[in-house]
Order: C-alpha cells, then structure tokens, then sequence
C-alpha cells in the first residue's frame, strides 16, 4: 500500500446524490478529510438535485471510464445503478456505499445513519409533543434511495405500533426540495385542518415543510431531519420543534477510510453506523450536538 501510494497514488471518487444540501457540503468536508489524513485522492461530486437520476447514472458511468481504484457510491435509484454497478464489481472496483446506500449485495460496505431507528426517534418526540393523539402527516424526499424509503418506514412503523391514537392521514412526497415541499405541505394542511405535526424527512423537505406551514399560518408541530441554517434558525424560532441530525462530516470520512482499508485487505464491517442525534432549541449549542450540525 506505502509503494503503491509513493508510485501512483489511489484514487477514490466519491459520487453524491447531490449538491444542493449543506448535508452533502458537510460529507465532502469529511471525505477530504479522510483523503489528506490516509495519502489519496479523493474527489466528491454529484446531481445539482437529487431528482436528477439519470444525471448520477452519467457521472457513474464517466467514474468508471477513469479506472478509479475504488468508488465511494450514495445510490438516488439503486435498480437503476445496478448495471453499471456490475461493471465495477467484474471490474474488481470495490464499491462502498455511503448515506442512502445501495440495494443488494454488491457494497463491501455502507457508512450510514441507521435510519429507521432515527426516524423513529422522530415518532416519539412527535408523539410526545402532539400529546400522544391526533393527526400527523409525513413529507418524505424520495421513494427510490435507501434514505427515503427507510425514514418514512421507520416514523410510520413507530406510530402505528406504540401510538394507536395517533392517525397518519398521509405520507407525500416533495424531491427533497424546498418549493415543492413547500406545496405540497399547504396541500396537506388544507386537506387536513385538524393536523396537530408533519415530520419532514431530509433537509429539502423539512424547509419546505416550514415554509408551508409559515405561509398557512397554521399552529403545527414541526420535526425535521438533517441542520442547515435554515433548520437551525426555524428551531431557534419556534417555527420547528426539533429535528434529527446525522454526522455527515463522520459519513464521508468513513467511506474514504473503509475504501483504503479494503483496498488493504482489511476486513470491514457490512455496516457502519455513524451516529444520530435528537436536537432541539434546548440543546442545539450542546458541544456534542454542535459538533454535528453544519450550515
């Protein structure tokens, strides 16, 4: 590994699912990080949003054409992936998959927040502060990346077992962007006037759920995912209760670091959780929680 790093230094992309998130600025921080501190390069792109799949798909295949000596990988359509993903396994490129992950077999591993427990987490203190009953609703980003999928699963599947007075009347989606989240909340709200709190599922939708309870002028309870300053200031505010926070500068320093170590011969674990964190206004300036959030 030193002789291979003095001779020809490795080359480890790591592919996004996209650009328009501070999250995604806070996962390139780490993954650089972990570049400088282990010798290699690293480089960190993706989508301008993270609607555009085909855009990822092109950028994975170019990836491929440079011959990198691993690929770090957060998958916005994993079915759509996979050929190109078969490449890179009969290619011997071993792909490590970060944040949303990729479904199936082909990552050596994933560096990712568990998110079912997270957004479980989210279901209780919605319970809590709704009192326990009443009507909620969910605006998730997608309904094709691990990340989307597993964070409506786990607030629907905490509700529906330990809270029976509390109804989902509806789980819609909004890209993960701002505007459209933005609309699709006050479609909701207007749909569901007795709602009591909307849980907004990544950074996108959260603001976007903010703004459209704002532009209403409902009294709603809040709970988003991922910081940004936008959440922040919605939090210091009132407008938002409180949100989950992931450790995105850990997420890409620790795919950076799982790639060297396979391309070692190490063994690494299948998972590697990176942590979450509750933050509320009570507890956004708490070092340990501090450290964790990014503009």
């Amino acid at each position: 590994m030193a002789a291979l790093a003095q001779d020809q230094q490795l080359y480890i992309p790591l592919l996004s699912k996209g650009f328009q998130h501070q999250f995604w600025q806070a996962v390139k921080q780490g993954a650089e990080q972990a570049g400088k501190d282990y010798k290699v390069r690293v480089t960190f792109e993706g989508p301008e949003s993270e609607a555009m799949v085909d855009k990822q798909i092109d950028m994975l295949n170019a990836i491929l054409g440079k011959k990198p000596n691993a690929i770090g990988f957060a998958a916005l359509d994993s079915q759509a992936a996979l050929p190109l993903l078969k490449k890179a396994q009969a290619a011997k490129i071993p792909i490590i998959a970060f944040d949303s992950g990729v479904a199936g077999d082909i990552p050596i591993t994933t560096a990712a927040t568990n998110n079912i427990a997270a957004a479980a987490l989210a279901a209780d203190k919605m319970a809590a502060l709704v009192g326990n009953e009443g009507d909620v609703a969910v605006v998730g980003h997608d309904q094709t990346s691990r990340t989307g999928i597993d964070r409506v699963e786990g607030f629907v599947n905490r509700m529906k077992s330990t809270y029976p007075k509390i109804k989902i009347v509806t789980v819609q989606y909004g890209g993960g962007d701002q505007l459209k989240s933005t609309e699709v909340t006050k479609s909701i709200l207007q749909a569901s006037p007795n709602l009591k709190g909307i849980f907004g599922t990544n950074e996108g939708a959260a603001i976007g759920v903010v703004n459209g309870v704002r532009e209403s002028k409902k009294k709603v309870v809040v709970i988003g995912y991922d910081s940004g300053k936008l959440q922040k200031q919605a939090i210091m505010d009132g407008t938002m209760a409180g949100a989950i926070t992931q450790n995105p500068v850990g997420i890409g320093y620790k795919t950076v670091e799982a790639a060297v170590k396979t391309l070692k011969g190490e063994q690494v674990p299948k998972i590697i959780d990176t942590g979450f964190f509750w933050y509320d206004k009570a507890t956004i300036n708490d070092p340990k929680i501090a450290a964790v959030l990014y503009d």
